[in-house]
């Protein structure tokens, strides 16, 4: 059975349908076409010709390096962790044939091209040093570098992807030998062997390998920048109450491996930007500045915090007191609203970015990664210990995940990718789905229109500001959409969901286009556990049913269709909102009958 698992595995249900339903792939924002290789100029980064660049990009975080809550797993997580824990569930082959396919199939040409088409102009590559080299401890020889040519044939794939898409690729060392910070996951540090500022060897190692990158890539313009080592965080003045750096005060461990890895590059590359990045998780620049080369960049890391100038104000002062130029090498993870936000703080300041990650098991990036009941069951034991699933249910649910990787397989976030690249310049609203009337014609309410908080929708809590000390979430169901407003899985029919949670001044709204103008009754499908709910009906800002009562239909899944009637409709687009007057209901959906 294991055997044959592989060649009999086909698409499911669900997945063909949501795939005959996505619509064609997105817009594309343009400038002017770069040309050449990259450079530092004063505070820009800029091309050939001097034209300033605004790097607009993507990390493919979860490809070479998953780190386990991109795959549901929360506990024990790191990568080898998993993998070794695999091999005790299914067996060492099984568990290689997964990986194989995940790297297979994860990021390939088609996902490049759709990130061109939606208008990214850069992706980031989180390198694992594992598929380019092998560990110091399983060198043959002490001291030698074994180079692996997995991970140099993928990075040569991706570049070939990217060029052909005039597209710059990042890359970025993001799990280095031995491990870079105490945050486990993100370098898949191995916390009883040396880590990286424990051991010469992996610091040797390190080098050694930016030096054969940088060599191997010295003449190709498509390569952007190397992004030497991510996100580091350890303590070194005071490791027991400082162990992520944030407090670091001279960084000097850091600094100097990274000035030994510049001089390493500079041996054979003098043209490409090398991008350093602080301490504590690449914000601390306390003792590594000023910069000891002349085509350097900046990066920071920026998550859940507000998007007002003080978020940057460090950055950004930064930037013209050394006169460097800064980029945004990891962002995201977050609402829609949150994701706009950030974005149009980012451009104003002219300061590149680039998000993360492209594609995971979760809604708020541009691509989710469909799970399976069996794969559930594997994540579900690793997290909790309880019900360990059967060896060929472990094998059939993991190599299914992996066959989902590939992008035709995927769902696509429209909403997301709206939000990345014209909510941020457009407060216009555009339909999620064509919503032509006809007489008994239904629209979800969760297909409300595309657009920012306050012109699509309205909704009290939009995004996740916790490290502002602001707690929030936006959609708290974290299913189909990913803006504020709060959307729930209707678990009594297929693929069937309904916004919840609705609170007083909330609203949604709907651009429909009607044939036939006139006199129309709408049908909503609402459930509330209050006596006193209530909802207007708004067509392009204007009133047309003013505090219909929401009768209290015993709960908030418990279901009636009410009739709001005399809804005047124009021949043409309409928008139709949706306004809760007193809250505490759901929503279903909306059906359009004419003359009722």
């Amino acid at each position: 059975m294991l055997t044959t698992f592989r060649k009999n595995i086909k698409l499911s249900a669900a997945v063909k349908v949501l795939l005959a339903a996505a619509p064609t792939l997105f817009f594309s924002l343009t400038g002017n076409a770069q040309t050449g290789f990259l450079k530092a100029e004063g505070k820009k980064i800029v091309d050939e010709k001097g034209q300033n660049v605004l790097l607009r990009g993507m990390g493919l975080g979860g490809w070479m390096l998953q780190e386990g809550y991109m795959l549901h797993i929360n506990k024990d997580s790191r990568q080898y962790r998993i993998r070794e824990r695999l091999e005790e569930l299914m067996g060492p082959a099984e568990t290689k044939e997964f990986y194989d396919t995940w790297l297979a199939n994860n990021t390939r040409k088609i996902d490049v091209d759709s990130m061109k088409r939606w208008g990214f102009n850069s992706v980031r590559l989180p390198m694992h040093y594992n598929l380019y080299t092998l560990p110091v401890d399983k060198e043959p020889v002490a001291g030698k570098n074994t180079w692996i040519e997995k991970g140099f044939k993928m990075t040569d794939d991706l570049l070939a992807w990217c060029k052909a898409n005039h597209m710059y690729l990042i890359l970025d060392l993001h799990a280095t030998p031995g491990g870079q910070g105490n945050d486990l996951n993100i370098s898949d540090r191995d916390p009883d062997k040396p880590s990286l500022w424990d051991s010469e060897a992996n610091k040797a190692k390190t080098i050694a390998l930016w030096r054969k990158l940088a060599e191997r890539y010295k003449n190709e313009p498509y390569i952007g920048a190397y992004d030497i080592i991510n996100e580091p965080n350890w303590g070194f003045d005071d490791p027991r109450n400082d162990k992520n750096g944030l407090k670091e005060k001279t960084n000097a461990p850091l600094r100097k491996l990274m000035v030994d890895i510049t001089a390493a590059i500079r041996e054979v590359d003098k043209k490409h930007i090398i991008i350093i990045e602080g301490n504590g998780w690449g914000n601390n620049y306390n003792g590594i500045l000023p910069q000891w080369d002349k085509n350097m960049v900046l990066s920071f890391h920026k998550y859940w915090n507000f998007n007002d100038q003080k978020s940057i104000e460090h950055i950004v002062k930064t930037r013209d007191q050394y006169n460097i130029p800064v980029w945004l090498g990891e962002t995201g993870e977050n609402s829609n609203t949150w994701i706009t936000e950030a974005i149009g703080l980012l451009e104003r300041n002219n300061i590149g970015w680039s998000l993360w990650p492209l594609k995971k098991l979760g809604n708020n990036n541009p691509l989710e990664i469909v799970s399976n009941l069996n794969y559930d069951d594997v994540a579900g034991y690793m997290n909790t210990g309880r019900h360990k699933p059967k060896e060929s249910n472990v094998y059939s649910g993991t190599l299914e995940l992996a066959t989902y990787a590939k992008l035709e397989s995927n769902i696509i976030h429209h909403d997301v990718i709206d939000a990345i690249f014209r909510q941020p310049h457009s407060a216009d609203t555009k339909p999620f789905k064509a919503n032509k009337i006809g007489n008994g014609t239904i629209i979800n309410a969760v297909d409300y229109d595309l657009g920012r908080n306050g012109s699509a929708y309205f909704d009290t809590d939009t995004a996740d500001y916790h490290t502002s000390g602001k707690p929030g979430v936006g959609n708290r169901g974290h299913v189909y959409r990913n803006d504020g407003v709060d959307i729930a899985k209707d678990s009594t029919q297929y693929n069937s969901y309904y916004v919840d949670h609705i609170e007083t001044g909330e609203w949604t709204q709907y651009t429909v286009f009607v044939k036939t103008p006139g006199v129309y009754s709408i049908s909503l499908k609402v459930a509330s556990p209050n006596d006193d709910a209530k909802l207007s009906v708004l067509v392009d800002n204007t009133t047309q049913a003013k505090e219909v009562a929401v009768p209290n239909t015993g709960g908030l899944k418990k279901w009636q269709v009410i009739a709001v009637k005399n809804i005047v409709l124009k021949a043409g687009a309409n928008k139709i909102k949706v306004q809760a007057d007193n809250g505490r209901y759901n929503l279903h959906y909306l059906q359009f009958w004419k003359g009722k």
